[in-house]
């Protein structure tokens, strides 16, 4: 878990691939499903066409077909999955008869390190490539390095957009941060640091 900008993305596919596991985020459930048409793909879209939240039961089913598969078997990691209260409750509930959860990473970074980090991120229009001015900058101002494509920033990477971005994270996770601390499974670390450092924290809190 960790707010946007907080590099778990990298770091939950790196920890899966060290332990032989696969890692998954929601938005890719919800991107396979919808590419798949299955029937909690359609049904996510129904409510998604109409502007609605998903409800949570919807995001827990695709969530446990994907741990269901026998694929993953030996574990897994989610990254950025629960994002709510209801979500951590119901998931605790549907892995009951695994054990639940092992454990839950939260990577804290402090906000004027995100806004920072975020809208610094910029993206190639032609092969979608991601940059960023601070920890990975193109070799031309402006131009993709592998396409020459012209690099752009998503209207919610703007620093106005990425503060309430975060107010709206905080504000839904940190009851599940609570949740999860109360049970003795959240691990905190300080994810402001280099990506080499994060990762040695994250492999010392797995073991």
């Amino acid at each position: 878990m960790g707010p946007p900008g907080s590099g778990k993305g990298t770091q939950a596919v790196h920890i899966a691939s060290t332990k032989g596991v696969k890692s998954i985020s929601s938005g890719d459930l919800f991107r396979e499903n919808l590419s798949m048409n299955t029937d909690l793909g359609k049904l996510a879209k129904s409510f998604m066409d109409k502007g609605e939240y998903v409800p949570d039961k919807v995001t827990i089913d695709m969530v446990m077909g994907w741990i269901d598969n026998p694929e993953h078997s030996a574990g897994f990691v989610l990254d950025g999955f629960p994002r709510t209260l209801a979500q951590a409750e119901a998931l605790e509930e549907r892995l009951a008869d695994k054990g639940g959860v092992d454990r839950v990473i939260f990577f804290n970074v402090p906000e004027g390190v995100l806004v920072s980090r975020l809208s610094s991120r910029f993206i190639c229009r032609s092969c979608h490539t991601p940059y960023n001015d601070i920890s990975s900058p193109p070799l031309s101002e402006g131009k993709c390095d592998l396409c020459h494509g012209e690099l752009y920033q998503r209207d919610d990477d703007q620093a106005d957009v990425v503060r309430n971005r975060l107010s709206v994270y905080m504000r839904e996770t940190e009851p599940v941060v609570d949740h999860f601390r109360q049970m003795g499974k959240l691990f905190e670390i300080d994810a402001s640091q280099k990506i080499e450092d994060v990762r040695g924290l994250l492999e010392k809190a797995i073991r």
